[in-house]
């Protein structure tokens, strides 16, 4: 298909800033709507196979490792090469594609940095397109910011390795339409960057890395598979050439591990255990079984489910040559109280132990100032190694039962914990709604993962009628009230957003359970 055909029909309705015209070329416009008609189809097709499985699971149904598939399990075969820039990832930060996050995770000392239009990404407009020009001026060094204090952010000499989180399938990008439908958002977020940038990654001696979010199924893996065979035939570029690595962040996803690095073997590189998103996953999920989780600080990664999926990651990834990549630290360090951070520090350390203990190749930080505790603990596991793929974990047998054993050992609800919920969502979706995805709170570094967490938690208690720790019922009544004293310690001052947050939530906790609260919360962004 030519360009000036695949461009056809094809719209922007947001502003178009005259920095952003490289970005939004016609040239550009064309190869990702071009992505958009070939695959519209499939991605409405899985789309739909995923309520079909939600459906499912409400009727009780309990999935299992697919019998169809078990020739992959059982057959001998590994991914494709890793290249070179992707060998070391013993500590990778994350961030969204804000301009001086950016600058300063790229300097971080981190492995890797992956630049997220996802989870901890407010897609507004201007984030979206200045992200992508942010990520232009990134791969070609070029990246610099200014702040009102007078001080200038620079890159280093040398900078993390830069991986790019697209939306996930279920997220449309309504600015630019396509045949007068919204494109979709995975394919916008990766097409433009793979557009722009795949030839000087190449020149650079790297290349087109992702991080991909979300996937239900071996069948969504092999979507994006056939995503990349187009786009490197498309723009000449050799097969292979983009590499990703896949969030394996949903109980569904659990049981097909193998069957993702199957379908992707000739692009991935390795998992990781996207701990949150795979939290609030269970809770969506099983949503409609008679249950519920306690408090979110006591869903820790030891707990029976958390710890036999990461076993079964780490196995997995082994087995089949890739990385295995451990989940995230949120925590932020404070400099105004010494002892509770310190505390919060032995805990970043702990975790990481067990991770690097576990067989984990590397781990994920929100905040530079980690990169060094985190760094310490790989750098004494690996020695002058690059990761520890030779430990293949042969002992691990992971069973259907142990990945569905959502109990939590002397679990209960506090007040404690609702009010917690109530706090962080509301703050997380004001400051969403106000276009900020990545947000300080409680000194934890929360994003849509957890937010997610917090709010179905809610709903989940709501409606299934759990008691707190002292016997009181968690209704609406009492919701309310907590919610309203959780809200006026906010203070005056806060933007008008924070009360929309505050009424969405209710809306997302007292009706019909919501997939995600950014489908709700999308169209109210500017």
């Amino acid at each position: 298909m030519s360009e000036t055909k695949a461009a056809a029909n094809v719209k922007v309705v947001g502003p178009v800033k005259p920095e952003w015209g490289p970005i939004l070329s016609a040239e550009a416009l064309g190869f990702v709507s071009e992505l958009d008609r070939r695959f519209r189809g499939r991605r409405v097709e899985i789309l739909q196979a995923r309520r079909a499985r939600q459906e499912q699971l409400s009727r009780g149904e309990r999935p299992d490792f697919l019998p169809a598939t078990r020739a992959i399990r059982e057959s001998a075969w590994t991914v494709g090469a890793v290249p070179d820039d992707l060998q070391d990832r013993r500590v990778e930060i994350t961030g969204p594609v804000d301009r001086k996050m950016m600058i300063n995770a790229l300097n971080s000392g981190a492995r890797v940095f992956m630049a997220d239009f996802e989870d901890a990404l407010s897609p507004t407009w201007p984030n979206i397109a200045q992200g992508q020009l942010n990520l232009w001026d990134a791969v070609r060094r070029t990246i610099s910011f200014q702040a009102e204090d007078g001080r200038v952010y620079r890159l280093n000499d040398k900078i993390a390795t830069l991986l790019v989180r697209p939306r996930g399938w279920h997220l449309s990008e309504r600015h630019v339409l396509v045949d007068g439908q919204p494109i979709s958002a995975s394919l916008f977020d990766f097409g433009l960057y793979l557009f722009h940038n795949a030839s000087a990654l190449r020149a650079n001696g790297s290349g087109p890395y992702y991080y991909l979010p979300k996937l239900e199924s071996h069948h969504e893996a092999r979507l994006w598979s056939d995503v990349f065979k187009a786009s490197e035939e498309r723009l000449g570029l050799a097969p292979g050439t983009i590499k990703v690595t896949v969030l394996i962040e949903t109980i569904l996803a659990a049981f097909e591990m193998e069957e993702i690095l199957y379908e992707l073997r000739e692009h991935i590189v390795g998992l990781n255990a996207g701990r949150w998103d795979y939290i609030f996953s269970v809770i969506k999920k099983f949503r409609d079984q008679p249950w519920h989780f306690p408090d979110r600080a006591q869903v820790t990664m030891t707990v029976p489910f958390m710890h036999a999926y990461t076993e079964l990651l780490i196995r997995t990834c082994h087995k089949r040559a890739a990385h295995a990549i451990g989940g995230m630290a949120p925590y932020i360090p404070s400099r105004r109280d010494p002892v509770t951070n310190e505390r919060a520090l032995a805990g970043v350390r702990a975790d990481k132990e067990r991770e690097a203990g576990a067989g984990c190749d590397g781990t994920w930080v929100a905040h530079p100032d980690l990169v060094p505790v985190a760094t310490e603990v790989f750098d004494r596991h690996l020695g002058s190694r690059l990761h520890q793929k030779e430990r293949m974990r042969e002992e691990v047998k992971v069973r259907a039962a142990d990945l569905l054993d959502f109990g939590v050992p002397n679990g209960t609800v506090t007040e404690t914990g609702l009010r917690n919920n109530l706090s962080v969502a509301t703050q997380y979706i004001g400051a969403w709604l106000d276009g900020r995805g990545a947000v300080g709170i409680f000194d934890l570094m929360e994003d849509a993962a957890t937010a997610e967490i917090a709010r179905s938690q809610l709903w989940q208690w709501v409606h299934r009628q759990a008691r707190l720790a002292d016997g009181r019922l968690i209704d609406r009544e009492l919701c309310d009230r907590l919610l309203d004293e959780e809200f006026a310690k906010l203070g005056p001052g806060l933007p008008a957003t924070y009360r929309q947050g505050a009424d969405l939530l209710r809306q997302l906790t007292y009706g019909d359970f919501t997939e995600f609260f950014t489908l709700a919360a999308y169209d109210r962004l500017e």
